[in-house]
């Protein structure tokens, strides 16, 4: 892994090595199969498998699915696209219900050495008697069962005797410690769920905190890397590991998690997005979601030069979302092909040039990448151009086309704009212009000089496009100002209503072939991919991935 001066787990692990108390390092990726991967995930995806190769370990993809009712396969299968998608292969793909039995068999320890009991109380009693950060829980009144009626118990929960809810087995540890993590936290509870791996096996699941560190001890992980919020979870992992009498023992490290401005990073949020419909999908090109960054047309370097760049340490700070967009921009400069597409179109009548006639025009395909080559485009008497390269009465410093005004079209000729046609609401629709031929680009013609370059296409040969235009999902901004003003507020208020324009247009005949997630720099527009899902032979669809200028410095 680059950029790694910072990188403390890094230091940790090579110490580990040197020391000789590890010989081999594996890491895993450890995703509830919940919702679709975001950046954040790539985060820890990259921190986890560059580690791991840095150091020739071994990482697993190990999805930790305890949860029936909120997992599915449609997100397993996801999570493996976006894995492989952004460039790592796991060596080996395993489930913490794999581990249920094993699990089970150490719960059983735990009562047997009188570190478990069943406990008859609500969710909101345990709630109650939980205490405070200021004030000592208070012990459940099942908590001295005797360890035979916890073991039947515990075996008639397994059996389905019990109805959901009405019985869980707790961890015994200490409920006056200033730790609420280790307050006798639930490890199994009674669930009547059908499982994606394990069918309907079990009615009873092990809560998160239990079964997490004993999949990281059952596959041998030496460094079980998460993100902060898992700081204060880490005495109870340790407990679980220890009491449990686990071979080998995992350590955890904690570093901040990404989060980026004007997205939401929450899963939770994520997923409300999806099922309110204020998006099209988990993959929509709005989202922050591995997926929607795939079908926009952000690429896997430039992520995970992204994710390098803003290191590994405990801060959770807030990035912005340009500093994204920089390195995608670098990471597509010399690999996109250079092209002209018009997005409003206004059409062109060049009134002296042959009718019929149709000349092929030489254009680089990427200036700064010699090497990509050149193409031919079509040039004739119609053509299209931006509405906004042409204005009535243009201000000071407009240096594109109105009434008497020259321009050059980019790799053809010098236009002069004679008049314009309006229709009956008053909009310019058609402009009549003169051409000179001696101007013609490559000729080396140097009779006089323009100040405008204006892009075109055809339009005898122009294939019909559309165009999805995208602006950040989440104002900040406004959201920020009404959470500090005391308004009763969720972040769903704050949608920005144009995070997506559609518009129709028009792009050069040599792209009636492109496939899906082809990238082209647009001439003054931006960088746009061939949308996936909604492209067609007859009429592609291209997704703005980022525009072409940006403040941003790294």
């Amino acid at each position: 892994m680059e950029h790694n001066s910072s990188n403390f787990i890094r230091n940790i692990i090579k110490e580990d090595i040197e020391s000789g108390k590890h010989k081999e390092i594996i890491t895993r990726f450890p995703p509830e199969p919940n919702g679709y991967l975001h950046i954040g995930h790539a985060k820890s995806i990259v921190i986890n498998f560059g580690l791991a190769d840095e150091f020739n370990g071994k990482t697993n993809l190990r999805f930790d699915d305890t949860n029936p009712s909120k997992e599915d396969q449609e997100y397993v299968d996801s999570i493996k696209e976006d894995v492989q998608w952004l460039g790592f292969e796991w060596d080996s793909m395993l489930y913490a219900s794999n581990y249920f039995d094993e699990m089970y068999k150490r719960a059983i320890l735990l009562i047997k050495k009188e570190k478990a009991y069943v406990d008859d109380l609500t969710a909101e009693q345990i709630r109650e008697f939980r205490g405070s950060l200021t004030e000592p829980g208070k012990e459940s009144p099942y908590r001295n069962r005797s360890i035979e009626e916890n073991l039947d118990l515990f075996e008639r929960m397994k059996n389905g005797e019990f109805e959901n809810g009405s019985k869980v087995l707790r961890a015994k540890i200490d409920m006056s410690s200033p730790n609420l993590n280790l307050r006798d936290p639930v490890i199994y509870r009674v669930s009547h769920a059908e499982h994606h791996n394990t069918g309907d096996k079990w009615c009873i699941y092990p809560m998160y905190d239990f079964a997490h560190p004993l999949e990281d001890a059952i596959e041998g992980i030496t460094h079980s890397i998460c993100t902060t919020e898992f700081e204060d979870h880490r005495p109870l992992y340790d407990w679980v590991v220890a009491e449990c009498e686990m071979e080998n023992v995992p350590r955890q490290y904690e570093f901040g998690r990404l989060n980026i401005t004007n997205t939401v990073m929450s899963k939770r949020k994520l997923k409300q997005l999806v099922d309110e419909g204020y998006v099209d999908g988990w993959d929509d090109p709005r989202m922050p979601t591995v997926s929607g960054l795939r079908r926009r047309g952000y690429t896997p370097e430039a992520i995970r030069e992204f994710v390098k760049e803003t290191g590994v340490s405990k801060n959770s700070g807030t990035v912005e979302s340009a500093m994204l967009e920089h390195f995608v921009r670098e990471d597509l400069k010399l690999k996109a092909l250079r092209t002209m597409g018009i997005l409003r179109p206004l059409k062109v009548v060049i009134t002296n040039y042959p009718e019929g006639q149709v000349e092929m025009l030489d254009a680089e395909n990427n200036p700064e990448n010699p090497e990509m080559g050149t193409r031919q485009i079509p040039f004739s008497r119609e053509i299209y151009i931006e509405q906004d390269d042409f204005m009535e009465n243009p201000p000071k410093k407009y240096f594109r086309l109105f009434p008497g005004n020259e321009v050059r079209l980019k790799h053809a000729y010098f236009i002069k704009c004679e008049e314009f046609i309006k229709d009956e609401e008053g909009n310019v629709v058609e402009l009549h212009c003169t051409y000179d031929p001696e101007t013609k680009s490559g000729t080396g013609f140097t009779g006089r000089k323009v100040k405008g370059t204006i892009h075109w296409v055809d339009a005898s040969q122009a294939v019909p496009a559309e165009f999805r235009l995208y602006e950040p999902l989440i104002k900040d901004e406004e959201l920020e100002a009404a959470e500090q003003s005391g308004e009763e507020t969720t972040f769903l208020d704050h949608v920005n209503p144009n995070s997506l324009q559609i518009v129709q247009g028009f792009v050069e005949p040599n792209m009636k072939d492109v496939k899906a997630h082809d990238k082209f720099q647009f001439f003054r527009h931006g960088y746009f991919n061939v949308d996936p899902k909604n492209s067609t032979p007859e009429k592609p669809v291209f997704n703005l991935i980022v525009s072409l200028k940006s403040s941003f410095k790294l």
